[in-house]
């Protein structure tokens, strides 16, 4: 029998089996697509964030309380509350004859909350920032104007809103002036951001601003800082203001030695790589979840082939009666099976670009910068993935049929 008249008995035996067909192939399209999915929103969400971090520039430090490895994540992202940097190291940096090259410096905590004006409320998140946030980060006003010196310094009971808390909250009504709370503690509105949307999946809009000062003691009740901030005038001066930064917290800390330092500093591009190495561990476990449904997927077909040989034994033996080799009992037997993993293969495919494609456009709904990314490695790993399955599964049910004696199967009942 040559390869047209084997691959026409097959077409025709999976169609008279379509719902044990369809069973067969369940697995590998759910591993297949697992794949295609993971590897999708992996790429997708590597790249919004790197987009978004860029956007910030490559002149901006971050200065963590703690002392963590710099190949990886800061103790706060683990749940650790860590106490060692206050107001006073970010005054000490805000000198000029210590660290030349900062043009901007910014202590800062964050918090959520509910936002209360007369009887209407929406959920918040809430910066205790000082007046040099601007220095760092462009806003742009609507409304109003942003937090002042005195202001910050003075903890005035004052609040700039983003442009979805004022739509939410006063929609027509000009918020200026109007007096907000958070945790009952009241704020004058001072002026609205421009729309800003989303950025490290935070919705900006939805974010308020008060005097650092005021956020410490009355809405969080805590006296050291969350974080530093500092923009450098270049980033050809990047690593001499690391070095200053950690000189000037040492003597701050009355630390002596660099093993004993109680604070991270990052750069952008140390962000980034952190953030790679977390999300391609991430892939690859999740990757390894996905391969466990393509081994259950050909265990299924291991388990539905057997079966399938036991059925037709009577087949098979008059097959081989009427002059069938083994060589084209197994080739039938391994073809189905590889007809099956492809075509669970290929409907994987499809279902994890169309799932891909749809979670970025509910990222982009969202407000997300979100990009659809199937890349063609994906594809091929996929269909190579399902083939090698069935051949893997279905090659010991194929080589059992092509050695059933004809005598015996034919006696089969």
């Amino acid at each position: 029998m040559n390869l047209i008249s084997t691959i026409k008995l097959v077409y025709r035996t999976l169609l008279a089996r379509k719902g044990r067909s369809f069973l067969t192939i369940l697995g590998i399209v759910i591993g297949v697509a697992g794949v295609i999915i993971i590897i999708a929103l992996g790429a997708g969400a590597q790249s919004l964030v790197l987009s978004q971090v860029n956007k910030l520039g490559s002149d901006l430090l971050s200065i963590q309380p703690g002392k963590s490895n710099e190949k990886g994540p800061p103790s706060q992202a683990f749940g650790i509350v860590v106490t060692t940097l206050v107001k006073e190291d970010a005054e000490a940096l805000r000198d000029p004859s210590r660290v030349p090259h900062a043009v901007g410096v910014m202590g800062g905590i964050q918090g959520s909350d509910t936002l209360v004006w007369q009887n209407k409320d929406t959920d918040v998140t809430f910066s205790g920032v000082e007046y040099t946030y601007t220095d760092i980060v462009s806003l742009t006003m609507e409304e109003g104007r942003f937090i002042s010196e005195e202001e910050s310094k003075g903890s005035a009971n004052v609040i700039v809103i983003g442009s979805q808390v004022r739509d939410e909250l006063f929609g027509e009504t000009n918020p200026l002036g109007q007096v907000v709370k958070i945790k009952n503690v009241p704020f004058q509105v001072i002026g609205v951001v421009a729309k800003r949307g989303s950025f490290m999946f935070q919705n900006q809009d939805k974010q308020v601003f008060i005097p650092l000062g005021i956020a410490q003691k009355q809405l969080v009740g805590i006296n050291y800082l969350q974080s530093i901030t500092i923009k450098v005038d270049s980033a050809d001066n990047m690593d001499q203001t690391i070095s200053d930064v950690k000189q000037v917290l040492s003597e701050q800390h009355r630390i002596k030695r660099p093993e004993d330092e109680d604070f991270t500093v990052r750069n952008i591009a140390d962000a980034i790589k952190i953030f790679t190495t977390v999300t391609d561990a991430l892939r690859l476990f999740l990757l390894a979840m996905a391969s466990i449904a393509l081994v259950v997927g050909g265990i299924g077909i291991l388990n539905i082939m057997m079966v399938t040989v036991a059925e037709r034994t009577r087949e098979i033996g008059l097959r081989k009666a009427v002059g069938a080799t083994n060589s084209a009992i197994r080739n039938q037997f391994l073809l189905e099976s590889g007809i099956l993993t492809s075509l669970g293969g290929i409907i994987g495919i499809i279902v994890g670009v169309v799932v891909s494609y749809l979670a970025a456009v509910g990222a982009r709904m969202a407000g997300l910068d979100w990009e659809f990314i199937v890349s063609p490695l994906s594809i091929v790993l996929a269909v190579g993935i399902s083939i090698v399955t069935g051949v893997i599964f279905g090659i010991y049910p194929a080589i059992r049929a092509s050695k059933l004696d004809p005598i015996e199967a034919l006696r089969y009942e």
